[in-house]
């Protein structure tokens, strides 16, 4: 008695490191069969909704390979909370297996290892975990033609 049936998740703490104009700086690792390349970075947020795990922004790739001037994408991302994303995408042809082989990368992820193999991460609580994982998918180049 005295309790809903149906309790409502408590809304994710507020994050001041991902509000629109936020910059950061970087590397990104490019892999290809003929050799490895960081790609120093700059990154832009241009919009964060945390209540839906979704934000945008830019990345601006500084020594790109054959580029004369730095070459700038927009990219949109999904926010792992467990309640709108978790750790296994589901799509872009990402299987579960690539998932963990990807987030067992970070050192921040290993003591979510087990849990995340045992549900998939649904009951994991990242609300004040210290750290914010997510993915970003590139959409489209802001500055380069065809």
């Amino acid at each position: 008695q005295g309790q809903e049936a149906n309790a409502v998740q408590p809304s994710p703490p507020s994050c001041s490191l991902l509000t629109a104009g936020r910059c950061f700086a970087g590397t990104q690792n490019v892999s290809s069969l003929q050799k490895d390349e960081a790609w120093k970075v700059n990154v832009r947020i241009h919009g964060c909704d945390i209540e839906q795990g979704y934000l945008c922004g830019t990345m601006e790739a500084l020594n790109v390979p054959l580029a004369d001037t730095p070459v700038v994408t927009f990219w949109e991302g999904e926010i792992v909370d467990a309640k709108n994303y978790t750790f296994f995408t589901g799509k872009w042809e990402a299987s579960a297996e690539d998932d963990v082989r990807h987030w067992s990368k970070f050192p921040s992820f290993t003591p979510l290892l087990s849990q995340i193999e045992a549900d998939g991460g649904k009951s994991v609580d990242l609300s004040n975990y210290p750290y914010i994982f997510m993915r970003w998918k590139e959409q489209y180049f802001v500055n380069v033609g065809v």
